[in-house]
C-alpha cells in the first residue's frame, strides 16, 4: 500500500483538534463481530486507514492503543508528531511542500519537514526582513 501523506497530515490535524478515538471497522468485521452498523468502511478503506495509522505509531509521531475489534485510542501526538504538523499545517506551506516534493521525484518524512520548514523560513523572512 502507498503512504497517503495527505491522510497523514490529515490524522494529525484531527487528533491535535481533539479526536481522541478512530473506530476502524469493515463492513465485513462489524458483521462478524455481530455488530449492525450503518455507513461502514470498505475492507480496502480500514485497510487503509489501519495502515496509516500504524505508520504514524511506528514512526513515533503518534501513540495509540488498540484493541482487537478496530479501536484506535489516542494516547497523545508525540514530539516528533507536533514538529512534523506545525511544519506542514499552514494549507498553503503544505501544498508548496507537496509540489516541491512531486518536482524532486521522491521524499521522506524528514524531507517533507525540511521542505516545509524552508518555505516557512522565507515567509518569516519576508514578512519581518529578519534572515535566518
Amino acid at each position: 500500500m502507498k503512504r497517503d501523506m495527505d491522510l497523514i497530515r490529515e490524522i494529525l490535524l484531527e487528533i491535535e483538534g481533539g479526536k481522541r478515538m478512530y473506530d476502524i471497522r469493515s463492513g465485513e468485521m462489524s458483521r462478524a463481530l455481530g455488530i449492525e452498523e450503518e455507513g461502514s468502511l470498505s475492507r480496502e478503506e480500514a485497510d487503509k486507514w489501519n495502515y496509516h495509522l500504524n505508520l504514524l505509531q511506528e514512526s513515533g509521531q503518534v501513540e495509540f492503543r488498540k484493541t482487537g475489534a478496530g479501536g484506535w485510542f489516542v494516547e497523545g501526538i508525540t514530539w516528533s508528531g507536533h514538529d512534523f504538523l506545525d511544519s506542514v499545517r499552514d494549507p498553503d506551506v503544505w501544498d508548496r511542500t507537496k509540489a516541491g516534493a512531486l518536482k524532486a521525484g521522491g521524499f521522506t518524512v524528514d524531507l517533507l519537514k525540511d521542505l516545509a520548514k524552508g518555505f516557512i523560513r522565507k515567509q518569516i523572512e519576508d514578512r519581518t526582513g529578519i534572515s535566518l
